[in-house]
């Protein structure tokens, strides 16, 4: 489903559901004290600003009682087959969060990469595949970056290891566009980026990237992800550790302003090079 399509679809999703809740004489404080949300989370169902999630649709069926409707439509709109299996309810839920914290260790997350650093990526994992699926796995990503420019837009904690930089993923031309990228957003002040150095050593996720994220009305995920799946853990004592790993990383890491010099300085090096090759 295009893009602009899938938002039609999340205007009439709220539409309905506003009209089905008018029908039941029910205010949105009300609807939202039933379902555990707030009411200005049910206003913003409404107006497609926020989607809702599988089990508030759930709640919304049981309470104005519309015999699933809500939940079939959450479920179609959510069912996304640009993304594996085990990463669209991810996807699902960086539209919901309130903030999402990342540590990449080898890679630059997706929320920030930009189209030619997208392709070399998807290109190096699937290297027989046709142009047209690469640009659809382009595309997505992109789309998902989208979140950062929302006017709800989650408030969005980076860490880079210095692999990340050092990696010409794309060539040296696509790394330094990568790199001014997200020093743009930096320097715009959209994301909180951070660099973990290498002479910061052994750290607490060795064993690959973590993302957190937290909602404003349910509780705190983690998730983690190798080259081939991805677990989603919602388990209190999980994600509580998870969380103090990345605090551990957040105090190895340079400072923001070091980061940046950091990242800045990395992609000149990339044009430097580029410019004498």
């Amino acid at each position: 489903m295009a893009n602009g399509s899938r938002q039609a679809a999340w205007e009439f999703f709220g539409t309905e559901l506003k009209r089905r809740r008018e029908d039941a004489g029910i205010t949105q404080v009300e609807l939202g004290s039933r379902v555990f949300v707030s009411g200005g989370y049910i206003g913003q169902f409404e107006q497609a600003i926020r989607k809702p999630q599988l089990d508030v649709a759930q709640r919304i069926d049981g309470v104005l009682q519309t015999d699933g409707i809500f939940e079939r439509l959450c479920r179609k709109l959510i069912d996304d087959k640009r993304y594996a299996d085990y990463f669209a309810r991810v996807v699902e839920l960086e539209r919901q969060a309130a903030q999402i914290c990342e540590f990449a260790p080898t890679l630059v997350p997706g929320l920030l990469q930009t189209a030619g650093y997208a392709r070399a990526v998807t290109v190096a994992a699937n290297p027989f595949v046709t142009d047209d699926y690469i640009e659809e796995k382009v595309t997505a990503r992109l789309e998902r970056a989208q979140i950062l420019a929302d006017a709800t837009r989650p408030e969005y904690w980076v860490i880079l290891h210095e692999n990340v930089l050092r990696m010409p993923v794309g060539g040296r031309e696509a790394m330094a566009a990568q790199l001014d990228h997200i020093a743009r957003l930096m320097r715009e002040r959209q994301v909180m980026v951070t660099v973990l150095p290498y002479s910061a050593g052994a750290h607490p996720s060795m064993g690959g990237m973590l993302t957190l994220m937290r909602f404003d009305d349910a509780p705190p995920v983690a998730y983690t992800e190798t080259s081939f799946s991805g677990t989603l853990v919602d388990d209190p004592s999980v994600v509580k550790n998870a969380q103090r790993a990345y605090d551990l990383l957040r105090v190895a890491a340079l400072s923001p302003e070091a980061s940046l010099a950091l990242i800045e300085s990395a992609a000149e090096d990339y044009r430097r090079c580029t410019r004498t090759t």
